[in-house]
């Protein structure tokens, strides 16, 4: 090893990869200790220290001062009295001297030893560069040029490094060829055995709002904030917005003049459809918005489940539910609300089905019936597996004893159902009760009976 180039090497090596001259140094005094231990065994005490004057590494080898016979002594180990008065006169037998070692006295394996460990601590120095360098960019957009496929994920050329896309993490129907440029979602950054590895997202909203901020400069500014997001990748996509400034419209700053900054977004995305939607505090309001552009007939709000009833004409109820469920899925994910769409139609048959189910329950008339449907329990079970506390808020039940007789009621016609379904020997068909599980035929049947006692009581 040419020490007295050192210094050059130091220089060229901390300018071409970017590395602290400190970190080099000590890789190289690493080398030179590790080659040296070889040298002289593992007892040996060494320690090698640049010298910036000379541009050299000095090596020294620490040794105890003895009074012994030279065919006694354990040279890695040991010097003599007498000659180590040559090197420190006022040194005393049992000191430490550390004696310097030349550096021509490496041979080949020493050298090649210490050539690995300088490589493997640059490499290490690099790898943390680079670690350090991405970490404060994870949830960026960053650009690069794919290179090649590795077990379906491609590979990334970020310039100083390579980055994973991931096959999941790849827009359905995407197809990118070597030398392709690729934009994606800076989504991790981790380390690994083999340097940090850092992981691309083209599926995540994150990307999606990113792609936004970059095109639109109200995000930029914080006037106009995207609240929330939900996408199926390639397909479509729903964000609610929101402005800080009363004078600034937030769909229409998304949009952009003739809707030139989300075509730049959809473009980006291949083509995926973006709804871009007011973000509201009130609940219903901002469902009604998610499932544009359907028509809301009424909501019927569950705080306790946090789901929602949604009534549509006829008409709206292919559009609000959307191409295999896809709009009434993304605008639940959106909301955070669990939504049941439903036709007029069906839910006016299903309204009076139940009110006709509530009023088995005895002393319960229609307007009472309709009440406790208001408040949300659609079947005598419901009322009968119901808390006081919950019963008591239906209006007209107010008090603990209303609520309990209301409670006992209801039990007793479940109770009924349960003993028509324990003995029942004949099913009626499908067509008779509108499916085929026990229950249905219980219901059915204690349905017929009631038919048949109102019939008793009008002749």
């Amino acid at each position: 090893m040419n020490t007295s180039e050192l210094a050059r090497v130091i220089e060229s090596v901390g300018k071409d990869r970017g590395i602290k001259r400190e970190i080099i140094i000590s890789a190289l005094e690493q080398a030179i200790l590790s080659a040296a231990q070889k040298r002289y065994g593992p007892n040996a005490v060494l320690e090698a220290h640049y010298n910036s004057d000379t541009g050299e590494i000095d090596l020294f080898l620490f040794k105890k001062v003895v009074e012994s016979e030279p065919e006694m002594l354990e040279e890695s180990e040991e010097i003599n009295l007498e000659e180590a008065r040559v090197l420190d006169p006022e040194c005393s037998i049992g000191d430490e001297l550390g004696v310097k070692v030349e550096g021509p006295g490496f041979g080949r394996i020493d050298a090649q030893t210490a050539k690995q460990v300088i490589f493997q601590k640059v490499r290490d120095a690099e790898r943390e560069i680079i670690y350090n360098e991405f970490i404060h960019r994870k949830g960026e957009v960053i650009t690069g040029i794919a290179r090649r496929v590795e077990r379906g994920n491609l590979i990334i050329d970020l310039g100083k490094t390579d980055a994973v896309l991931p096959r999941t993490e790849i827009i359905p129907g995407e197809i990118f060829k070597p030398g392709d440029r690729v934009q994606a979602y800076l989504s991790d950054v981790a380390h690994t055995t083999r340097g940090p590895q850092i992981y691309l997202s083209r599926t995540s909203p994150k990307y999606l709002i990113k792609l936004f901020e970059v095109e639109v400069p109200e995000i930029r500014d914080g006037i106009v904030e995207i609240k929330l997001c939900s996408r199926e990748p390639g397909a479509r996509a729903k964000i609610a917005v929101v402005s800080k400034d009363r004078d600034v419209d937030p769909v229409g700053a998304c949009v952009g003049m003739k809707g030139i900054r989300v075509q730049n977004v959809i473009q980006e995305l291949r083509g995926e459809k973006i709804d871009i939607i007011p973000w509201s505090d009130n609940p219903v309001m901002f469902v009604r918005s998610s499932l544009a552009p359907a028509e809301i007939s009424s909501v019927r709000l569950d705080e306790r489940t946090k789901s929602m009833e949604i009534m549509v004409e006829d008409d709206q109820l292919s559009l609000a539910i959307g191409r295999r469920g896809q709009n009434v899925r993304l605008a639940s994910q959106l909301t955070g609300w669990k939504l049941d769409i439903i036709s007029k139609s069906k839910l006016q048959k299903r309204t009076a089905e139940s009110i006709f189910n509530l009023k088995h329950i005895e002393g319960i008339q229609e307007t009472m019936a309709h009440s406790i449907y208001g408040a949300g329990y659609l079947s005598v079970r419901q009322v009968a597996e119901a808390s006081l506390e919950a019963l008591q808020k239906i209006p007209g039940y107010e008090s603990a004893d209303a609520a309990q007789k209301l409670k006992d009621g209801a039990a007793a016609v479940a109770d009924k159902v349960d003993a028509i379904m324990a003995t029942m020997t004949v099913a009626p068909t499908v067509a008779e009760i509108g499916g085929n599980d026990a229950k249905s035929q219980a219901e059915a049947r204690l349905r017929e009976m009631m038919r048949e006692e109102e019939k008793k009581t009008t002749e």
